[in-house]
């Protein structure tokens, strides 16, 4: 879960801003070596005392801190930031696959019970809760846990010591760290992560873990980790108080703006404006708010509601909030986007990704699997390629063109 826009705890693109002004100025000399960078034990040292005033044991220490070496690889991973080069139809392609699709509507039937518990508990619409779950953890995929997640003391160890844009940031969450073992709920060993420090199914930092996170499931223990019911539960409230969300309505709608205006008005104010849905149903609440929103002109535009809003408080792009609300849809049986963005292609289908994982690996660029979903291994695959065949921009995303030249023999 990303950290809540306020002046102690900077959003998740503050972070990743941050990052990267500070790897213009790590030059990250450590990233290879096993030994202990020079400067971090005496770090070490004078940071155990803070941690105690905070009410951190030494048992508690010994446990989390006392053997442990900053994971330096974390500054490389601050400086590569591929979503900032993406085409908003490439950042959605991507987000909203086919495989995402697929295995939500699986993960939603498995999960039945209790995202109709929290539709009653707290009025969080299904569809965009399984869709955050989706992208966050690929619906808690354990291949993910495995392959793209580290132990999280050695990175906010590393982040506390030597990122000098949010030291007091990175301190105070690597402490937040410590109070969750020391409550019991979690072991450094169970604590893996993102590089930042985000755990589990909806990837959580330890201050939202702290301070959002709830038992829901009764097990004594609050853990974003097995059963998804704490993880959902507790994303629920989050979206609730720090997201405003409102209950019963819907995040908002694609329309087609024949008309137009700016500001918010009841979607029965822009229907008279000329605004109406692109699908041709009726706004089934026309007294609720909306804005109108057009990403990019001569692609689809949008009316979005509050709710729209409180997802994006859980990650403040708007590029993010309309991928994870227009997956939730998808999840829930509604169709693409009617009206495409200019320049696009249509996202491929699972066997389309299948036969493009197989076909980069046998030509000697591996994917790490050819299941349908493009991680971090695949997008890499497809950058190299790109550039061994010339296809510019060299960014990563496996399209239509790519496909096409892997079918050409590269």
């Amino acid at each position: 879960m990303k950290q809540p826009d306020s002046p102690k705890s900077p959003t998740r693109r503050a972070v990743l801003k941050a990052g990267l002004a500070a790897g213009a100025m790590l030059a990250d000399p450590f990233g290879a070596l096993a030994a202990t960078p020079p400067g971090f034990d005496q770090w070490r040292e004078n940071f155990r005392a803070r941690a105690a005033a905070k009410g951190i044991s030494d048992a508690t220490w010994n446990r989390c801190m006392g053997r442990v070496e900053p994971d330096m690889s974390v500054f490389r991973q601050m400086r590569n930031q591929p979503e900032f080069h993406e085409q908003i139809w490439q950042y959605i392609n991507r987000r909203v696959s086919d495989w995402r699709v697929i295995h939500g509507r699986e993960a939603l039937k498995k999960n039945e019970a209790l995202f109709a518990r929290i539709e009653r508990d707290f009025g969080v619409e299904r569809g965009t809760l399984l869709a955050l779950w989706g992208v966050e953890s690929a619906y808690g995929d354990p291949l993910v846990q495995q392959n793209h997640m580290t132990p999280v003391f050695p990175s906010l160890a590393a982040l506390a010591w030597n990122e000098p844009r949010r030291k007091a940031y990175w301190e105070t969450e690597l402490i937040n760290a410590m109070k969750i073992v020391q409550r019991g709920w979690s072991t450094p060993d169970e604590m893996n992560g993102s590089w930042a420090g985000a755990m589990g199914h909806s990837q959580w930092m330890p201050e939202v873990w702290l301070n959002v996170g709830f038992d829901y499931d009764g097990d004594g223990k609050v853990s974003p980790f097995g059963r998804p019911d704490d993880a959902l539960g507790s994303t629920a409230k989050y979206l609730i108080n720090r997201g405003k969300w409102h209950r019963g309505e819907h995040w908002g709608y694609e329309v087609r703006a024949s008309g137009g205006g700016s500001g918010s008005r009841s979607y029965a104010a822009w229907a008279s404006a000329g605004v109406v849905r692109a699908d041709g149903q009726p706004f089934p609440q026309p007294n609720a708010s909306a804005q109108l929103w057009i990403p990019v002109a001569g692609g689809p535009a949008f009316l979005l509601g509050p709710n729209f809003y409180s997802v994006k408080s859980y990650n403040p792009s708007m590029n993010y909030a309309l991928a994870i609300c227009h997956l939730g849809d998808r999840c829930l049986g509604a169709p693409p986007f009617i009206q495409p963005f200019p320049g696009s292609e249509r996202a491929l289908t699972l066997a389309e990704v299948q036969e493009m994982q197989t076909r980069l690996t046998k030509a000697g660029f591996d994917t790490g699997g050819t299941d349908g979903r493009v991680g971090n291994d695949t997008m890499k695959a497809i950058k190299d390629f790109q550039t061994k065949a010339g296809l510019l921009p060299a960014d990563g995303y496996g399209g239509l063109k790519v496909l096409a030249r892997l079918r050409q023999g590269g």
